[in-house]
C-alpha cells in the first residue's frame, strides 16, 4: 500500500518512456493515477507524429523520469521558449526569457569589456595598447 502514495514521478516531470503501442515518447507528467499506476503525458516528441501535442495515458513503469539539466546555451533556452510557447505556460515563458535577456546582458558586458581596452599581440608574443 505504502508504493501506491510513493510515485517515482511527480506531475511536471519530464520523462520518456512507450505507449501501450510500443511508440516511444517524450514528454512531460500532467496527471498521476496512484491507484491504477498510470500517468497521462503531453508528448512533445514522438515516433508517431500524429500524437505530438496530444495527452497519452501509460503505465508508471513504462516511463522514465528524464534528469534535470541546466541550460546555459542561448540556443537551448530559445528551444525551451518554444516549448513553453507550445505548451502555453505563461510562467515558465517569462522565466526563460528572463535568462535570455540575462544572458545577453552578460554576453553584451563582456563584449564591451574587450572593446573598452583593445590590446594586440606582435609576432614575438609581446603586448601593447591601440592608440
Amino acid at each position: 500500500m505504502d508504493r501506491v502514495n510513493q510515485s517515482p514521478v511527480k506531475v511536471g516531470d519530464w520523462v520518456k518512456g512507450k505507449t501501450k503501442n510500443g511508440e516511444l515518447i517524450y514528454g512531460y507528467i500532467e496527471t498521476i493515477n496512484p491507484l491504477q499506476r498510470t500517468v497521462k503525458i503531453k508528448v512533445m516528441d514522438c515516433d508517431n507524429e500524429r500524437i505530438i501535442g496530444r495527452t497519452v495515458e501509460t503505465l508508471e513503469h513504462w516511463v522514465k523520469k528524464l534528469p534535470m539539466s541546466t541550460f546555459d546555451d542561448e540556443e537551448q533556452i530559445k528551444a525551451l521558449i518554444d516549448v513553453a510557447l507550445l505548451t502555453k505556460d505563461e510562467s515558465w515563458f517569462m522565466e526563460l526569457s528572463a535568462k535570455l535577456k540575462s544572458m545577453r546582458q552578460v554576453t553584451k558586458g563582456s563584449e564591451m569589456k574587450n572593446t573598452a581596452h583593445p590590446s594586440f599581440k606582435n609576432r614575438l608574443g609581446t603586448c601593447g595598447m591601440r592608440d
